[in-house]
């Protein structure tokens, strides 16, 4: 090893450690696909198709839930609507707001920006339609640092798109003609309120989404605890008078003589006592159902309604003693 030189610095060397043991149980899960990716890093790694069937899945469930008509356009002659939730059935002519959705591998960025707001102004100030209530921009990585300053301060971002406006709008508003920013478009554009354009950030989409079916499907994490299920009322509910009747039929051929309502069971305790942890088992599977319906996707609860049914089905078609006894034997294949 060669001398060190003279006030050359002295190296510092630390030897390496362990890392520190953990100090947490883990997982099934985490020990078959590792730690968990949270959503919003997904989503930023979606490519346009992905994120368009995320987008799907959020304008189907989580805005059709907040306006009457949810409407996407697309085509070159969109006129600068992406997505329009419509609150009153004016549509383009009343209320309404438009998700302009992007999908770009960064932040959107004013230049990106100016021409979908110059489709706007343009096409509202030739009587297409009013204009929105609001206009959201969302994109994967949102809008960018400039362009989120941009519109938080009004003033500021009418005054940058018509800076821009020459180079950067005037000829992408339509294939057919160069739009000037002059006469009575500039006077509109002057009294324009430029408020309704908002950046509607990515994690915020993701949290309308998780009240959505799709939310476990396409994040994980599982389904959220369950609450506890309701007793079943004194009176026999319509919902449940199917179940009842056909309980009532089986415990009538056990006892080969006609049980006409649950009055008649008092006769019979222990039949009576069965047909409580039934009518509890039969609020239990409820209170199941609904819980898992609007959580998972269309057709997975029923998918597995299914493969419950052909589980028991020929247990149900085989012979028995009566009624009760298939019950019984149903049940326990459950």
């Amino acid at each position: 090893m060669p001398p060190r030189l003279r006030g050359e610095a002295m190296e510092e060397f630390s030897e390496i450690k362990d890392p520190p043991k953990a100090t947490v149980m883990l997982s099934a899960g985490h020990v078959q696909s590792g730690p968990p990716i949270e959503p919003l890093t997904r989503v930023m790694v979606y490519d346009a198709a992905e994120w368009e069937k995320f987008i799907d899945e959020w304008v189907s469930h989580c805005l059709k839930a907040k306006f009457p008509t949810v409407l996407q356009f697309s085509g070159a002659n969109d006129r600068g609507i992406d997505i329009a939730g419509f609150a009153d059935d004016e549509h383009l002519l009343g209320v309404w707001d438009n998700f302009q959705c992007k999908h770009y591998d960064h932040s959107i960025m004013p230049s990106e920006a100016w021409p979908e707001i110059g489709k706007m102004l343009w096409h509202s100030f030739n009587g297409h339609f009013v204009p929105p209530r609001a206009y959201y921009f969302v994109a994967p990585r949102g809008t960018g640092t400039t362009l989120t300053q941009y519109l938080a301060n009004t003033p500021a971002l009418k005054a940058a798109l018509i800076e821009a406006w020459p180079k950067s709008v005037a000829d992408k508003i339509t294939s057919t003609e160069t739009v000037l920013l002059e006469g009575k478009f500039a006077e509109y554009v002057d009294k324009f309120d430029f408020s309704i354009f908002k950046p509607l950030s990515t994690r915020g989409v993701i949290e309308q989404h998780r009240q959505s079916p799709y939310f476990i499907a396409r994040f994980g994490g599982g389904l959220p605890p369950r609450p506890l299920p309701e007793g079943p009322p004194e009176v026999i509910h319509v919902d449940e008078s199917g179940y009842v009747t056909q309980l009532l039929a089986a415990y009538a051929d056990h006892k080969k003589e006609a049980v006409p309502d649950i009055a008649a069971l008092k006769a019979w305790q222990p039949l009576a006592d069965h047909f409580s942890r039934q009518r509890e088992s039969f609020y239990h599977a409820e209170s199941f159902r609904i819980f898992v319906r609007d959580k998972v996707e269309p057709g997975i609860f029923e998918g597995l309604q299914e493969e419950i049914y052909q589980g028991v089905v020929d247990t149900c078609g085989s012979a028995h003693f009566d009624g009760f006894a298939r019950v019984k034997a149903v049940k326990r294949r459950v």
